[in-house]
Parts: C-alpha cells; structure tokens; sequence
C-alpha cells in the first residue's frame, strides 16, 4: 500500500503566508495609525502665541497678554530644589525608568480608586514630554500609540536631564506663561534662577491644574498645593521634614511684578496694537507710574467701600494724566478689576453737568468777555425749559469768575446765548478734544451731553499747560522683531491762546480755592478744577490739575440709579486731593 504524501509542506507554506499577510496587515494599520505622527526633531521649536510685555516707566513688567516664554535654563542654572520638587510630584522614579513606569501607574491606580475620582495620573516625565510637544489631549488609541512611540524616541536620543529640561521649559504653568523662567517671573517677579524652597515648590504644583493652583487668583488653593509638593519631597527623601516645614512657614502671597493696573493694561495693549509687528514678540515701555496707579486703585476702592457705600456710590473712575503731553500716568476703570472688565474710564459715557461749564466760559472769553465782567444769576426761562441753579438762591449780577466759583447754572445759559449759542460752545469743545456726541441745545451749558472721563480730563490740559491740546497715550517706546524705538505722542497743538489759558486757570483756581470744588485744595499747592453734579446725584464729576498733572474723577451708579448726595465737590473733590496728596507727599 503506498504511503501518503506528507503534508506539513503545505501547512507550512500557509502558516508563512498567514504570517506575510498578518505583518503586512499590521503594517498597514502601524502606518495609518502613525500617518501622522510628527518629527520628533521638533522638540525644542516654540510653538505659542506671540506675546506682549508691558513695563512701566521704570522699566519694570507690570502685564502680559499672549504666552509669555522666559529664558532657557538648564538645571545647572536653577536651583536643585526645584527639579527635585517636579520629580516628587510628578515622577517619583524618573531616574531609574525607562520611559514608562508600570509601578507609578499602579500606585496612581490605586489611589485613584481609593479616591473615587481621578487624583494621580500615572504619565511619566518623558511621556508628558511626547504629549506636551507633539500631540493633543485626544484620548485615542492613535494617540497613546503614538505617545508610545515618541516617549521611546524621547529616551533614546535624550538624556535623563536633557528631558528634564525640555519639560521644565515647555510644560505651561497657567497666565501664559510657558516655561519654568516666564512663570517665575509671572508669579513672583524673579528669575527661575532665584527661586526660593517655597516657590520652587509653588511652581512644581501648578501642570497639574494651572488655572485651579493659580497664586495670583486662588492663593489658598496654591498654597495647600506648594505643601502637598513639599510632603511629597520629604516622602522622596530629597528633602528633610524640618526643611519643608521652614518653607511652608515661609510661604507668602504672590503678587503680579508691578501690582495688576489691569485697566491700564488693557487700554495700552489696544493702543499699541496697529503698531506692532504681526507674530512677533514685543515689549512696551508705557508710561505708568506703578507707585501711583497702586495709590489710585486703593484709594478709589477704600472711597467706594467706605463713604461712598454709605451714599450708595458703588462704582467710579479715576485718570491721572501730564498736562504738557497727555502722557496717563494711572488709571482705573471701576473699584476692581477684573479680564474683560468694562472700563468705565475709557468707555462710559456720561454727563458731566457743571463740570462742562469751562468750555462755555471759554467760550464767552472768545467772545469778548473777562473774568471780572459781569454775568445775570438769576431766574430764565426759555420755551418751556426753566433751568435752576443748584442752590435755592441765586446770585444776581457776578463776575464771570465768580459765578464759575459758584457753579451758577442760570449765568452759565445767559453766557451760552451771548456768545454764539450751543454751535460755538460746541466748536470750543471739539477743538479742545471732546469727541463725543454733544447736544445742539441750551441744555448744553448744564452739560446733558455725554462725555467719557478719559477724553474730559485730557480737554482740560489746555486751561493747565498754556493753552495746547494734548492727545492722551500710554505707550513710550516698543520692542520688537522689528527692533527697539520710540513711540513719539503726538504733537501738542496750541488751541487757545496763552492769555486765555491764564484766565482759564485763574478762574478754576477760584472754583477750588472758594467755590464749589474747595474739599479738592492742597496746602502749599496752586490747584485749579471743576466740579460736576447731575440731576438726582447720578454722576459726581471733579477733574482738575496740580503741579501739571490732571486728575480726573467720577462716581456714580453703572445703572444710573442715584445717589445720596453726592455731588462734585464731596467725595471726589476729596479724592481729588488724596491722589494728589500721594504724587506730592507733604514735607
């Protein structure tokens, strides 16, 4: 009987095209998987939006906008306390894995069941390294794939502290700033190179959650994270219990270089704008006076949270600009600033009441009259309007400086009519820098136009600086990919005429010194202002000038509710003074 053919050739020829086909086919799906994967060569290549640093004028940082990359540092350049605190916190056996840590995975399992939520992650350093510079935070079998790939590349073209490295200047440490550098400076003002135990600490604990661990908006939560990253060192054994008990104790408020001046900020960083390179980093030199713009924000806040609570004042603005350049040296925009907040420096818009009067008084000086004519306080009606003044009694015959002083309502109309009508009052204001809508009505001398307090204040500069219009600005100079160079305000124009602007200045000088705006006097200082109160106490203006500076004020309600009172020569004519009082100490 013949025997069989044996057949494990065959079997065998299946099972070797089985295993064709079978690599092929993963083949296939490696390549659409990994399709595509990015160039690993790329890892030190910066990629973020183009950022904006703003410096007061003393050359300190004081804001950014974009995301801020600080220098380069190697760990030979920082402190070791501060790679220690990342290791502890995010990679317990960073040096002795190879990429992947199957023990760290585990024990973060662990507490995350124990937890019920997710507490620990189990990525290592180099893994979130592959994820931070190649790839998003899809959760996909492409992207772990790919991360496997990378984090592999990562440890066999890099160093332990190369990789290190590479993470401790790229992982992003929230408020924009990318880096271990920029966040020290964002959060502390100070290099990464100059970093205390504490803020080493501080530092190490914001990846996980930036905006939660956040110092400058949650320094409760930063702080209780700076001691969790501490209790991991001394459970790493980098650090002693008694070291890390010192820098817990040590730990203090962070506070952004230069206080925030946010209203300031933003209102630069929109002016500078149209001036700067496309996709370039930039710095500007701006004109703020740090020291001031604190003392502005916390005496509007104190005024607002005192009295002004009392005469239910809950909202207000203050500017403080060179009368000779327009150059604003503080700003702010309400009692607390917030991103995104409405500025009511720069965008409201509301009357001024009598604190428009100097340009009609202007206007009557264009047309003949002086300041020691004479004007009618005294009961007019036209049409069916019949304007009062503010006091029951009126005047009678006055001088024009005298009925300034007194913020007479009916002499302010008289002198509208007699010296062109609402037409050339209105021309006064424009040509002095108002912009905004005015009304074409007698009402105007009551100023029921609206006006904001930014553009008022900087019209004011020709009654104090010889009578030249200035253009208020907060930009100095710019740094960028297109090099460093001054930003020149513009020119200063000579829009009343040099006797004039003395007139104007002595008569507002009389407002101060005897008149309705004498809460805003500073002894042993020449200051002249406007007081400016609406219908029902809605809006309480002072704007006025000391030693060449302007300061303008309002108060009121962002509703137009009223308020108790308050009017322009109370609280902020006392405001008025306090802020001048910080730009000129007593001796």
């Amino acid at each position: 009987m013949p025997r069989r053919p044996r057949r494990w050739p065959r079997r065998l020829r299946g099972a070797l095209i089985g295993v064709v086909w079978g690599a092929l086919a993963i083949a296939v799906v490696l390549l659409w998987f990994l399709r595509d994967l990015p160039r690993p060569e790329t890892a030190l290549e910066t990629v973020r939006r183009p950022s904006l640093t703003l410096l007061d004028r003393s050359g300190h940082p004081f804001a950014h906008f974009g995301d801020l990359v600080g220098d380069v540092m190697h760990l030979a350049d920082l402190p070791p306390a501060l790679a220690n605190a990342v290791v502890a916190t995010e990679d317990r056996r960073f040096w002795q894995h190879d990429g992947f840590d199957p023990i760290g995975l585990g024990r973060a399992l662990l507490v995350d069941l124990r937890a019920g939520h997710v507490v620990q992650g189990g990525s290592t350093i180099t893994q979130q390294v592959a994820k931070t510079l190649f790839l998003s935070n899809a959760r996909t079998l492409r992207r772990k794939l790919q991360e496997l790939l990378l984090t592999l590349w990562l440890e066999r073209h890099f160093t332990k502290r190369e990789i290190l490295e590479i993470w401790l200047n790229r992982v992003y440490f929230g408020a924009g700033a990318w880096g271990v550098d920029a966040a020290a400076r964002v959060y502390f003002n100070s290099s990464a190179r100059r970093l205390e135990l504490w803020q080493a600490a501080m530092l190490a604990g914001l990846p996980r959650a930036p905006s939660r661990f956040n110092p400058l908006v949650n320094q409760g939560a930063a702080t209780a994270r700076a001691r969790d990253v501490l209790a991991a060192m001394v459970a790493n054994g980098s650090l002693s219990a008694a070291e890390a008990a010192r820098a817990a104790a040590a730990i203090r408020p962070a506070t952004a270089a230069g206080g925030q001046a946010g209203w300031f900020a933003d209102w630069a960083g929109e002016q500078a704008r149209p001036l700067l390179a496309a996709g370039e980093d930039a710095v500007l030199r701006t004109t703020l006076d740090a020291r001031l713009q604190q003392a502005v924000e916390a005496r509007l806040a104190a005024l607002l949270a005192g009295p002004g609570a009392t005469a239910d004042a809950s909202e207000g603005a203050v500017v403080v600009l060179d009368a000779a350049t327009g150059a604003v040296r503080a700003m702010a925009g309400g009692r607390q600033f917030a991103p995104g907040a409405f500025n009511r420096a720069t965008l409201a818009r509301r009357q001024p009441g009598s604190a428009f009067k100097p340009f009609i008084w202007l206007t009557a000086l264009e047309h003949g009259s002086g300041p020691d004519d004479t004007v009618l306080d005294a009961p007019i009606r036209i049409g069916d309007w019949q304007p009062g003044d503010f006091e029951p009694h009126y005047l009678g015959t006055v001088t024009l400086e005298e009925a300034l002083a007194q913020s007479a309502n009916t002499a302010a109309v008289r002198l509208l009519l007699r010296s062109g009508g609402p037409a050339a009052a209105i021309a006064t204001a424009r040509r002095l820098g108002i912009v905004s809508r005015l009304p074409d009505e007698a009402s105007l001398a009551l100023g029921t136009g609206e006006v904001g307090l930014l553009e008022l204040t900087a019209a004011y500069a020709p009654f104090f600086n010889g009578g030249l219009r200035v253009t208020p600005g907060g930009i100095a100079a710019i740094s960028d990919g297109a090099g460093s160079r001054p930003v020149p305000s513009p020119a200063a124009v000579r829009v009343i005429p040099a006797d004039e602007a003395a007139m104007m200045a002595r008569m507002l000088e009389a407002v101060v010194a005897r008149g309705t705006g004498r809460a805003a006097a500073v002894a042993g200082r020449l200051v002249g202002g406007k007081t400016g109160t609406t219908q029902d106490f809605r809006d309480a203006w002072f704007i006025g000038s000391a030693s060449g500076v302007l300061v303008g004020v309002w108060l009121g309600n962002d509703d137009g509710t009223p308020m108790r009172g308050v009017a322009g020569g109370t609280l902020p004519a006392r405001l008025f003074h306090e802020i001048i009082l910080a730009i000129h100490p007593p001796a």
